[in-house]
């Protein structure tokens, strides 16, 4: 058998293996995993913090799929919001609510607009060191992220 013909055998073998490989990993993911189940149009990516003032953001996951908070963090900090706690939160939830804690309802409208619109309720607490409390629910989905190889 001439070399060449190895070559090019073992490439087409490799290749058939990888795409194999590529798309067994693609259907063994959840579909939140891929991040496009919900439009990113849904999130309003002019919502920031307003300029020169420090808005304290307390993330809460309030759904069973794990490190959505964290994902919910770094879209709000890259929009201004400086998030001072992130955590979990019981009950579940199915939408994302996002609570005015010191009586700033633009603050916590900004943070809404920025989370896809999500309701926005007054719930003053004076013994948080807080700004604005998100309650992130199933149906909040992160923005999708280029890929850079």
């Amino acid at each position: 058998m001439k070399p060449g013909r190895v070559i090019v055998g073992l490439l087409l073998a490799g290749g058939l293996a990888w795409g194999g490989v590529t798309a067994w990993r693609s259907r063994s993911r959840p579909p939140a995993a891929l991040g496009n189940a919900a439009p990113a149009a849904a999130q309003d990516s002019t919502a920031r913090a307003p300029s020169g003032v420090r808005v304290r953001v307390q993330v809460l996951n309030a759904t069973r799929t794990r490190g959505l908070a964290r994902l919910a963090t770094r879209y709000l900090r890259d929009r201004g919001f400086d998030v001072v706690e992130v955590g979990t939160s019981q009950p579940p939830r199915d939408s994302t609510v996002v609570y005015d804690r010191s009586g700033h309802p633009d603050w916590a409208g900004r943070v809404a607009r920025a989370m896809g619109g999500a309701r926005v309720e007054a719930r003053p607490d004076s013994s948080r060191y807080l700004d604005v409390t998100v309650l992130v629910g199933r149906s909040w989905r992160p923005p999708t992220e280029p890929l850079y190889p």
